[in-house]
This record gives C-alpha cells, sequence and structure tokens, in this order.
C-alpha cells in the first residue's frame, strides 16, 4: 500500500498505543501461570498477534471478551503434540523470548519464522542451547530451528552487546524453572556488554508482577531465589513510548497548537521514554495525567547517544532534519539487525527529500535546516519504523511524499495513518 502524505499542522487529542514491548512480556509470562490472568488496553500489531499465536501453541487458552483478553495459562510439562510448529512472524523479540520458554517443554518443537526475520542472526543460541541439555538445530545460526528439552538450569553466560532481547526470554525461562527448584544456590546468568538495560528493566519489573523477583549485580550477574511462583495477574498494557516518540516529533514540528497525548506513564522503564532529553523543557509538559506537547521553533542542535534506544533512531531524524545544524545521534551500530539496514535506508530515503546524512563509525551526523523538498517518492523498505519517520518528515515537506509499503506500520503501529489523520495530517491511500 502507498500513502501520499501533504505537508499539514496537526493538533488534537490522542491515546497513544499499548507497548507490543510489555504486551508480548506480558503473554509470555501469562503462559506460564496456573491460572488466568487479564489483559487490558491491547495492542493489535501483528508482533502482538504473532505473540499470541505462539502462546496458544504451546497451550494457552485465550480468549477475548470486550475490551481484555484472559488468558489461561499452560505451563510445562503440559502434554503438547510432537512435533509442534510455532511461527513468531517477523518479531525479534517473538524469537529471541519464545525460543527459551518453547525450550521448558519436553516435546520437539520447530520455531519458524518470516521476512526479514529471516536473516537475523541468533547464533547465540547455537552455543547455550547444548549446555542447558537441549536437543539444537538452527540453519547456520538463523531460522528455521528446531529444539527439545526440557531445559536444564545451569549457570551461562551470554553476550547482551547485539540484543537484550535473548536475555529476556533467559531471564523468564530461568524464574520459571527457579520455582519449582528447592535449590538456594539457583544458577546464575551472566552477561557481557549488556545494551539496552532499560529493556531488561521492563522484563524485570513485568516479572515482579507476576510474582517473581530477579536480582542482578550492575546487569552483569542476575540471581533468581527458589520458592517464588508465577502467578496470574490483572495487567493493563502501558502506553509505547517508540510509537508515540513519532506523535511527540510530529506535535513539535508540525504543530498548528498543542496536541494531547494519554496513557503516557512518565515512570515507564521504556527505553524510549528518553525522547524527552532531547526535546525543549518549554515544549512539553504533564496536565491531569496527559502529555501536552506544543509546537516549536528554533530548536538547537542536539548530541544524543541513542545506545540504550536504538528505536529513536527515526524520529530523532525527522527532528534534526527541521532543525537548523548539524544534529549528532550515537549509536549506529545497534541499528544492524533490524527490519532494514536503517543507517543506511535513513540515509537513503531523507537524501530525497534534501537532507544530508553523514555515518561516521558510530556516529550519525544529520545536517538539518535545508527546506526538505517534496514530490518525491520514499520506500518503507518494508521497516515500520522507517515509514513512520518519512510520514514525520513530509509534514514540514515542500510538496506532498508518497510513501511505499506504507502497511509495515501493521508491525508496531496498525493505527498510525488513522490517528496522524486525527490530528488533521492530510493523507490519501494509493
Amino acid at each position: 500500500m502507498n500513502i501520499q502524505v501533504f505537508p499539514s499542522q496537526i493538533a488534537g487529542s490522542l491515546s497513544v498505543p499499548p507497548s507490543k514491548s510489555a504486551m508480548q512480556r506480558a503473554v509470555a509470562l501469562a503462559l506460564l501461570t496456573k491460572g488466568t490472568s487479564i489483559l487490558s488496553n491491547l495492542s493489535q500489531s501483528e508482533d502482538c498477534l504473532a505473540a499470541l499465536s505462539v502462546a496458544q501453541n504451546l497451550g494457552a487458552k485465550i480468549e477475548k471478551k470486550g475490551e481484555t483478553l484472559e488468558i489461561k495459562g499452560s505451563p510445562p510439562p503440559t502434554n503438547l503434540p510432537s512435533p509442534l510448529t510455532i511461527e513468531v512472524g517477523e518479531s525479534g523479540l517473538g524469537v529471541r523470548m519464545f525460543t527459551p520458554i518453547a525450550a521448558l517443554w519436553e516435546q520437539k518443537i520447530h520455531i519458524s519464522g518470516k521476512g526479514s526475520l529471516l536473516k537475523r542472526p541468533l547464533d547465540i543460541f547455537d552455543e547455550i542451547m547444548p549446555k542447558l541439555g537441549i536437543d539444537w538445530q538452527s540453519k547456520a545460526g538463523k531460522l528455521p530451528i528446531s529444539l527439545q528439552g526440557a531445559m536444564q538450569a545451569r549457570n551461562i553466560s551470554l553476550d547482551g552487546s547485539m540484543s537484550s532481547q535473548y536475555l529476556t526470554g533467559y531471564l523468564i525461562a530461568f524464574a520459571f524453572l527457579a520455582q519449582n527448584s528447592p535449590q538456594e544456590n539457583f544458577p546464575s546468568i551472566q552477561v557481557k556488554n549488556l545494551k539496552s538495560k532499560p529493556y531488561i528493566d521492563l522484563t524485570l519489573a513485568l516479572l515482579k508482577a507476576f510474582g517473581v523477583e530477579v536480582k542482578h549485580e550492575k546487569y552483569e550477574i542476575f540471581h533468581f531465589s527458589p520458592n517464588q511462583i508465577l502467578q496470574p495477574i490483572h495487567y493493563q498494557v502501558e502506553g509505547d513510548w517508540s510509537g508515540a516518540a513519532f506523535l511527540i516529533v510530529a506535535a513539535i514540528v508540525a504543530g498548528k497548537n498543542r496536541c494531547i497525548f494519554s496513557h503516557l506513564d512518565l515512570n515507564s522503564t521504556q527505553s524510549d521514554k528518553a525522547i524527552l532529553e532531547v526535546l525543549p523543557q518549554n515544549a512539553w509538559e504533564i496536565k491531569d495525567g496527559k502529555m501536552h506537547v506544543y509546537p516549536h521553533k528554533n530548536i538547537s542542535p542536539f548530541y544524543f547517544d541513542a545506545t540504550e534506544c536504538p528505536d529513536l533512531f527515526p524520529p530523532l531524524v525527522a527532528l534534526a532534519a527541521n532543525i537548523q545544524g548539524i544534529s549528532t545521534i550515537k549509536g549506529v551500530s545497534r541499528l544492524q539487525h533490524k527490519e532494514s539496514s536503517r543507517a543506511e535506508t535513513l540515509q537513503k530515503e531523507f537524501a530525497k527529500l534534501n537532507i544530508k546524512i553523514e555515518l561516521k563509525g558510530d556516529e550519525m551526523l544529520v545536517m538539518g535546516g535545508t527546506k526538505m523538498i517534496g514530490g518525491q517518492t520514499l520506500s518503507s523498505h518494508h521497516d515500520h519504523r522507517i515509514a513512520m519517520s518519512c510520514a514525520v518528515a513530509a509534514l514540514t515537506a515542500s510538496e506532498s511524499v508518497v510513501i511505499e509499503g506504507a502497511e509495515a506500520v501493521k508491525k508496531s503501529y496498525p493505527n498510525f495513518w488513522e490517528d496522524m489523520q486525527s490530528l488533521g495530517t492530510v493523507i490519501s491511500k494509493q
């Protein structure tokens, strides 16, 4: 699907989408409890739908009741079909989180995916899974993979520099094993070079909400106490700072009046809340629990280290493109193995809008303030965050911009185009 976005000024109110990161973790934990968890403020993103499908295939019973989901857990050793195939779609978190969880069962399980996920490396599993007693096969460190457990808890060490999502999977799996273990000295997980620590904070917060507290030493060693039991809960999925970042930037660079966004928690552990660190202090405020964002001109160029929050690159580039001068974003190395090669993709697509981007080692330099030239056709490269970044940039372009592959937003923010329209963005679907 192609979307034509016209230069527009926006204003109004809306509720930001639910966090797919939080909801996927909640679905995984609900699967492993004895009892029924209730989830509200639901995400309909493709990644969350894939997580629900995986949970069902692993035995959970899921029923939608009005605006809530009831998830009746089915923890191991549930009797599953063998072999069993589960499909994680194109979700990086899905495959990295559910693979250790699937290894808790004794049955043979095949895990497959699609799209760019088939090219993303999973070789960390190749090294660790056999050490945990798992019969393991992968396609040269990539999908599809086959495994057969059940997992045996042992001390492990993993490299956290590529993604914290592997650690999330093992934290949940080990937390499950620890609850059934009498060991006071339960095995620990050692991590080197951990990136995206706020996402681990989110995992630990969800584990605690479900009844299990995991302690760590400076994010390097994670300890599990026995006799803590995962329990079903009623969980309201918090708003998504990753999706909201695009709305916030749009409100600042193309606002007609203020925009008001609800369901954003300033106490959230989500890493992309760091967008607030870049914004001028007088560009936003909290009133009655809602975030008010005001149009703001003459923003100074910024330097921001996005190593811990690489998903902020696309909205930050859209912001920097509207700022006179050179803004620098650090953490380019974290953009590998995403839905697209995001550094090069942003460089290529924004060049079409007359915005020059230079890549120097781990830094991205955005030469902003040159009038963005519309009348161009941009490609999402099948990447949801690239599609949204291009849409925000189009708001202040000289002419309309066509975005190819606009349906990519379904991965994380299915209602993105409708929400942009509700704020006053002029859009034509082609």
